[in-house]
């Protein structure tokens, strides 16, 4: 057992195989460690992230290490069958690295009985274990862009579906109609830790298959009268945001949240909001909306105009970080950044939005949460008035926001895989300027440097849990920083992650900002196992 450092509150826990990691997982499930406030289970590994004020790393290390490996967990009592059409785009291929002919690959595939072992990448990804050991293949070379939802595959000793669109570097032998993801389900992945699954051909003689009909989506009736924000122009879809959905991990859903909180809890703060009220993120401003009725809103984080105009067509210029008053008939227009990325926007009393699995945080990766705004978009006013306090007068940004032509430092801890790189490659991260691309959004900031970062090997890393944060590196060496819609799980090495008090920053950084990581002290094992 080894403990590696992924960031200031997590550590990953590398075990000798799959067996161990469910072992570890069920004791910790059991007898839980005080202060321990998640746990992604992975191929050999299992993330564990911590209050720090509680317990530390090394103690922590100190209490996973006496724990008992040898437990095997039973499989649960429940089976999900599966129907497939085997006729993946990857299913010749798959036959000819096995050496089996594709009636073959499918007989093994189907006369197999799987067991999900964990969850993640995407919600309802389950990966399932169990196969014939002759259909291990590795993943393909060139990962795909786009793999269709119900895409049936196959990597190393899992199998798994897809349970949405999304890129993907698994081989694809079949597609299932049976939907792995339903929000309006309970729960909402199909398959969880532990089940059963069997695979079942949809296309051999003489069988007949029910596939479930998925529930009718439940349509929000919206009130056509009634307080409301009427927006009229949003260049880039908004979002609603809070502080995070947590504890759906096993069924591969992350925390998701505001990229940068501590904007987020001042806006809240300015118009005297409770804790945690959800806000609308902006992203590079041109946000414009009417109001009809009266109420006291807010804005914080990237720097931006914003204009009022009243019904008679006079305008007010205001400040971020105030509360601005509105009445009914008025317009708002909020400008582009000259500064930061994000914007918040906060209305007394609240906006009047669902929350979806206990969070009102949109996942763009996930698609979990509320719809995303968008011209013509109404948003209801809550206007609650319970727990309201005074407007604040004195809030001002937590750190300079910085600028296009800007170089950002940020904090780095070193891990949990800065060993797979070599000592040049991690003196590249560390001294090379990087640049973030166009291509960056929710899920990670994409970045360019000069020189790639170098590898020992090119070994492929059997997936493991992945941190808000986490400088992932895929073959290319152009390493991608995650933020808080980042994949539960991933199968690139992490050489290091974003301080936890610098997130916030990054989550701010514009395309073309420069960055420059700065690690907190040399890469080690955490003390303390055994």
């Amino acid at each position: 057992m080894r403990v590696l450092p992924v960031s200031l509150t997590t550590v990953l826990v590398e075990l000798a195989d799959l067996d161990e990691t469910l072992a570890l997982f069920a004791a910790l499930q059991a007898e839980p460690i005080d202060g321990v406030e998640e746990m992604v289970p992975a191929a050999r590994t299992l993330m564990i992230r911590f209050r720090p004020e509680v317990i530390s790393p090394a103690a922590l290390a100190e209490q996973v290490g006496r724990r008992d490996l040898s437990a095997r967990i039973e499989p649960s009592r429940h089976l999900v069958e599966i129907p497939v059409h085997y006729d993946g785009e990857d299913l010749a291929d798959v036959a000819e690295l096995t050496g089996l002919s594709v009636a073959e690959v499918i007989r093994r595939h189907t006369g197999s009985e799987f067991t999900v072992a964990f969850c993640g990448f995407a919600p309802g990804f389950g990966y399932l274990v169990g196969g014939d050991p002759a259909l291990h293949v590795p993943r393909r070379k060139s990962p795909r862009t786009r793999v269709p939802a119900g895409s049936v595959a196959i990597a190393g000793a899992f199998s798994g579906v897809y349970p949405q669109e999304s890129p993907g570097g698994w081989q694809i032998i079949g597609k299932t109609p049976v939907r792995m993801w339903d929000i309006d389900r309970e729960p909402g992945a199909l398959l969880q830790p532990g089940y059963r699954v069997r695979f079942r051909d949809m296309d051999a003689a003489g069988r007949s298959i029910d596939v479930p009909r998925p529930l009718p989506r439940a349509v929000p009736v919206g009130r056509a009268e009634g307080p409301q924000f009427s927006v009229l122009a949003a260049p880039i879809p908004a979002v609603f945001q809070d502080l995070g959905r947590f504890g759906q991990t096993g069924q591969g859903v992350s925390a998701s949240g505001a990229l940068d909180r501590s904007a987020f809890n001042a806006v809240n703060r300015v118009v005297g909001n409770p804790v945690n009220t959800p806000a609308l993120e902006l992203t590079l401003g041109g946000f414009s909306f009417a109001c009809n009725a009266r109420a006291v809103i807010a804005l914080a984080g990237a720097t931006v105009s914003v204009t009022v105009r009243d019904h008679a067509g006079m305008s007010r210029d205001c400040q971020t970080y105030a509360p601005i008053a509105l009445e009914p008939g008025d317009i708002v227009t909020i400008g582009h950044p000259r500064k930061g990325m994000r914007t918040y926007l906060a209305v007394r009393g609240g906006f009047a939005v669902a929350p979806v699995l206990g969070s009102a945080a949109t996942d763009t990766l996930a698609v979990v949460g509320p719809p995303i705004v968008t011209a013509g978009s109404a948003l209801a006013l809550k206007q609650e008035t319970a727990g309201l306090s005074s407007v604040a007068l004195d809030e001002t940004a937590a750190f300079d926001l910085p600028g296009a032509d800007d170089v950002v430092t940020l904090d780095v801890v070193l891990g949990p895989r800065t060993d797979w790189f070599t000592q040049q490659g991690l003196e590249t991260l560390t001294n090379q300027l990087w640049q973030a691309t166009p291509q960056s959004n929710r899920i990670g900031i994409r970045l360019a440097g000069d020189v790639p970062l170098e590898r020992r090997d090119s070994a492929e890393l059997p997936s493991e849990g992945t941190a808000t944060g986490a400088i992932q590196v895929p073959h290319s060496g152009q390493p991608v920083l995650f933020l808080a819609d980042h994949p539960l799980t991933g199968g690139y090495p992490v050489i290091g992650a974003v301080a936890d008090y610098h997130l916030d920053l990054a989550g701010q950084i514009p395309v073309n900002a420069k960055i420059r990581f700065r690690p907190l002290g040399p890469f080690a094992d955490i003390a303390g196992t055994r």
